[in-house]
């Protein structure tokens, strides 16, 4: 499993932002809601949750799918958008907005983001890596830092 995490790496940055990728993470999504977690609930051996957040512009609920590690009571992310230059259109909607969902094990809850602090940066990468290798070489290529986001309950 982790040889195919080491090579999805490789490749998604190339077809994160073809045309159709939006849509695939959308059905993504919606199939993880709808099933309550019992598809798509983990993806290349990793932990999937749901993000809702509202959109910065329009006002409409997003519901992006991501892995996450559980860091106590709460879910820490990396907001890497596959190394893009450009950050993650839910990290911007949650700056906007720090209230949001989590869809997780079939169970909403909801949240409160914040940017992890340096200390849990360092503390939470390592199990990122173990989790998704993709990270480390998402990491290595980025124009700007990959942001750790923690997701407190509220």
């Amino acid at each position: 499993m982790r040889r195919v995490a080491e090579l999805y790496a490789n490749v998604s940055p190339k077809l994160a932002h073809r045309p159709g990728s939006t849509a695939a993470s959308r059905l993504h999504a919606w199939i993880h809601r709808k099933t309550r977690g019992r598809i798509g609930g983990r993806l290349l051996g990793a932990d999937v949750l749901t993000l809702r957040t509202t959109g910065r512009r329009s006002g409409r609920l997003r519901d992006s799918p991501m892995f996450y590690v559980r860091d106590a009571d709460n879910y820490a992310v990396v907001a890497s958008n596959a190394a893009s230059p450009r950050p993650p259109a839910w990290w911007l909607n949650l700056q906007a907005q720090p209230d949001a969902e989590v869809h997780v094990g079939g169970v909403t809850r909801r949240i409160r983001a914040r940017p992890a602090y340096e200390g849990e940066t360092e503390a939470l990468w390592p199990r990122f890596v173990e989790m998704y290798a993709g990270y480390d070489y998402y990491r290595s290529i980025a124009t700007r830092t990959l942001p750790v986001v923690i997701f407190e309950p509220r």
